[in-house]
């Protein structure tokens, strides 16, 4: 990779618990990641100007308040709406393992819940990283 990749941490919607969310910021920055974090309960459509404002690879949403179903697809869909949608999306928080498969299926590229550890999550998002700028076989 040619330069540091940055990655957005977002608290989507009321989710009024961002603990989880600073320690992941803090790993990431202390993995060698650019990290932005957006704060407290910005709305789908924040995460995506500041993601876009900051050049960022990925936006990683932590989310506890169960709307992942409604606030994650939104995320994505602004993406596509403003033809950002080369920035990765993955998530992390309770998120069951359905609504994880769903949420992959929708093109988010990971999803990590409570219990996770730093360093299996911090070699996900290399990996992740890494396949984004491969060229893929014909």
């Amino acid at each position: 990779m040619d330069k540091i990749p940055r990655i957005v941490v977002a608290k989507v919607g009321l989710d009024g618990h961002d603990r989880g969310a600073k320690v992941v910021a803090r790993a990431l920055r202390d993995a060698g990641f650019e990290v932005i974090y957006t704060g407290l309960r910005r709305t789908p459509e924040d995460v995506v100007q500041i993601a876009i404002q900051e050049d960022a690879d990925i936006i990683a949403i932590s989310i506890l308040s169960g709307a992942h179903m409604t606030l994650v697809p939104k995320v994505l869909d602004i993406l596509k709406q403003r033809n950002a949608d080369d920035i990765l999306v993955i998530a992390g928080g309770t998120i069951p393992d359905d609504d994880a498969d769903a949420l992959k299926q929708m093109g988010v590229r990971g999803v990590y819940p409570p219990g996770t550890l730093i360093e299996e999550f911090v070699a996900d998002i290399r990996r992740i990283l890494t396949e984004r700028v491969q060229p893929t076989a014909p």
